[in-house]
């Protein structure tokens, strides 16, 4: 029988904190005295006191200890259970659908009427194997074209909205008969123009490495930049770049510059050229090794080639795969490829020492192509120039140039391979330590151009870097591997596009692709499809003002993936 000690030294928790802040607050016992009464400290009593002042304790009477309330489960509730778990459901989901239908029941619940018929616990599985992504989306058995007619009515949340920005240029740069010029192959389920899209979105988003398009890989919005519910997956990806051949990638560029040409996108007076290498780790007995300036090493990679207009800083031209017994011919095959795409202009051709030997520098010269290089120097060449004693100072009109004003020394020599005369050109007071021998088939132009022209080569470096940096062109060494050719083939087409968003943007028209990425590209948005218009919608933003001042009314508002698709953008 149960006496006053039931409430002087009470057994169960929740009991002894309520007769201890009884003891505090209607007793008014020190704390010291509550605590040495029911064996707490003082400072649990004072955070006691302190949780019961701002209603963090709850005294409602328990469950008796021993007993469980368990919820009584009817034969009909018992048979839906047993149908959810034949499907595979787990108990959560299985909660959900009977809470759906009225009936509210716990997973713990379900679990143990599981457990009673007899079912084992299913193996832990992760969202995406149980057909949804993180925020819960419906994850989509393949990727696959998409009708606008079928869209109609529904709203995307895109977190790379900013694509849909480039959408007018690629219809203006003509990107669909581009495709077709190039003859790109597609599959029965995504054509090649869905393809090249798709690997144009990851471009333009700055995605660091092609491993972690899986960040983009549920996004629907992204998938209808496309013409796709959604992306395709990494393994579709890196299988079609494979399937392409240096014929498809030599067309594709062909075709791209001849329609950039055709909007007078290129100056194509002075273009600069130069190696770069890729670090790439595929089969030893393929790559050979070279240096890589990015690294500060020799590394195994592929050799690259880019060509770079000096007047616009856009990449008219990417080789790759080149090998050691080949470098020196790829200047020739360059120009191949310039002739055929713009005809009628004669360029003058920028480039260092290593580019090339004397006898194609001869061939260029007798095709009526100029040229700007560096001679490698040696010990008897500096020694020489030391003794030199005629210098004529010029000025080079080049701005935040720290030595606008060096010394130059001119004269005509004859290196051996190459056939005629060629003009030299010593310069020291540049800034380094050494002087340099430029040498040029050009005997008109004054020496300022010349070392000026070739001072700017620097652009091509910066491009260089830009790529390296914002186009992860050094990050092929991902899980997902795309082939290098065609990996500088898109760089090519996102450079140019960005260049295009640039010229429209009032006070950005210098930037590079990282600025305008962070600032206009960068960020999420609002899809609409209704009556085949897709309406893009940006949230306010700071740079929103710009975006609004662009004439959208005058370009393109076709969505390319999408035929017969309308886009309308709207800026907050």
């Amino acid at each position: 029988m149960k006496d006053a000690s039931f409430f002087t030294n009470p057994v169960h928790k929740w009991q002894r904190r309520y007769e201890a802040l009884r003891a505090s607050f209607v007793e008014r016992l020190s704390t010291k005295d509550v605590a040495s009464r029911f064996g707490y400290s003082s400072a649990y009593v004072r955070l006691l006191r302190h949780q019961f002042r701002h209603g963090k304790l709850d005294f409602s009477e328990p469950v008796p200890e021993g007993k469980t309330a368990r919820y009584r489960v009817t034969n009909e509730i018992r048979r839906k259970i047993r149908e959810g778990r034949s499907c595979l459901l787990s108990g959560g989901e299985i909660t959900e659908l009977l809470c759906e239908e009225g009936v509210e029941i716990s997973v713990r619940t379900v679990e143990r009427v599981l457990a009673e018929e007899g079912f084992p616990k299913l193996p832990r599985r992760t969202r995406l194997q149980m057909g949804l992504t993180v925020k819960g989306a419906k994850v989509p058995e393949r990727s696959e074209l998409v009708s606008i007619r079928k869209l109609t009515g529904k709203r995307f949340d895109c977190a790379g909205a900013g694509v849909f920005l480039f959408a007018p240029f690629l219809v203006q740069l003509g990107i669909d008969k581009i495709v077709t010029a190039a003859s790109l192959p597609g599959s029965k389920a995504i054509p090649a123009l869905n393809y090249l899209l798709s690997f144009l979105a990851l471009k333009l988003l700055g995605t660091e490495r092609y491993a972690h398009m899986t960040d983009h890989a549920f996004d629907s919005g992204l998938g209808l930049f496309a013409g796709l519910n959604v992306l395709p997956k990494c393994t579709a990806m890196s299988t079609y770049s494979y399937s392409l051949d240096a014929i498809h990638i030599f067309r594709l560029q062909q075709a791209f510059i001849a329609h950039a040409s055709s909007l007078d996108l290129y100056d194509g007076n002075i273009i600069n050229l130069d190696f770069h290498t890729v670090p790439h780790y595929g089969d030893e007995s393929v790559l050979e090794k070279h240096w890589a300036g990015a690294r500060g090493k020799t590394m195994k990679g592929a050799l690259t080639l880019f060509a770079q207009d000096t007047e616009t800083k856009l990449i008219l031209y990417t080789a790759a795969d080149i090998l050691r017994d080949e470098a020196d011919d790829q200047i020739l095959s360059f120009l191949s490829f310039w002739k055929g795409v713009h005809r009628g202009v004669k360029p003058t051709l920028v480039f260092d020492s290593r580019l090339t030997s004397y006898p194609q520098l001869s061939a260029l010269a007798s095709q009526g192509v100029k040229f700007i290089t560096l001679r490698r120097r040696g010990k008897k060449m500096l020694a020489e120039a030391e003794k030199l004693t005629e210098w004529e100072r010029i000025h080079i009109p080049h701005e935040k140039r720290k030595y606008p004003n060096p010394e130059v020394n001119e004269s005509t020599i004859t290196p051996r391979g190459y056939e005629g005369l060629i003009r030299q050109v010593i310069v020291r007071g540049n800034g380094h330590e050494k002087p340099a021998f430029l040498i040029s088939n050009d005997f008109a132009a004054p020496a300022d151009l010349l070392v000026g022209n070739y001072a700017r080569r620097w652009r091509i470096e910066n491009g260089i870097a830009e790529a390296v940096k914002f186009f992860h062109l050094n990050a092929l060494s991902s899980p997902i591997l795309v082939k290098v050719h065609f990996d500088l083939a898109l760089t090519l087409i996102a450079d140019t596009l960005y260049s295009m968003l640039a010229q429209k943007l009032r006070g950005f028209e210098r930037c590079d692709a990282p600025k305008l990425y962070r600032d206009f590209v960068c960020g999420k948005g609002d899809i609409k499809v209704q009556g085949g218009t897709v309406t893009v919608t940006y949230p306010q933003r700071a740079h929103s003002p710009v975006l609004r001042k662009v004439p959208w009314q005058h370009l393109p508002q076709q969505l390319p993936g999408c035929k017969g698709a309308n886009l309308a953008l709207r800026f907050r």
